[in-house]
């Protein structure tokens, strides 16, 4: 496993992952920028008390054990995956810590990926990052209650049962 980024002063940073999308996907979740374990594990929500992962798994019955198994499960589902930052500054993994913050361009990917009918935000800065930039677009979209262990004001089943009903699996 790498080593944790020095978190203790503000450094520039790249989104690091391309988006998870497939010739069929058709509901995009977008987060906001991956966390500093995601960075250090090289995929999307990757600290090990985020519940993303497991909550997908508990509403489709797939294992989460591996990268491998999570973009089948998101394929199979016809789910994709992404950020809403393109690049920002931070000290931590924490959305009140991110400035500077550049958006990803979502419009161009949604053309490029036209079977894309719902986007679901994983957090409210995702959310408020998109309608702030992109609020006129006409694509359906949805709250997800964020998933990041910070947090605790829901519990697991909650999460698992609103995100079942978003994703069309409740």
């Amino acid at each position: 496993m790498a080593a944790k980024a020095d978190t203790s002063t503000m450094e520039r940073l790249e989104h690091p992952f391309e988006p998870i999308v497939f010739p069929d996907t058709e509901i995009l979740i977008l987060g906001s920028f991956p966390s500093v374990d995601s960075f250090a594990n090289a995929f999307y929500y990757a600290h090990r008390r985020n519940q993303f992962w497991l909550i997908l798994s508990a509403i489709t019955g797939y294992p989460v054990n591996n990268k491998d198994q999570k973009i089948w499960l998101l394929k199979t589902h016809r789910w994709g995956l992404w950020d809403m930052v393109a690049s920002c500054s931070r000290r931590n993994s924490l959305d009140s810590s991110l400035s500077g913050i550049e958006v990803n361009d979502i419009p161009a990917l949604l053309r490029r990926h036209p079977s894309i009918r719902t986007l679901l935000f994983t957090g409210r800065k995702a959310q408020q990052l998109f309608e702030r930039r992109f609020g006129d677009h006409p694509i359906e979209r949805d709250y997800l209650p964020s998933p990041s262990p910070a947090y605790a004001a829901m519990g697991f089943e909650e999460k698992v049962k609103i995100y079942a009903e978003k994703l069309g699996r409740g």
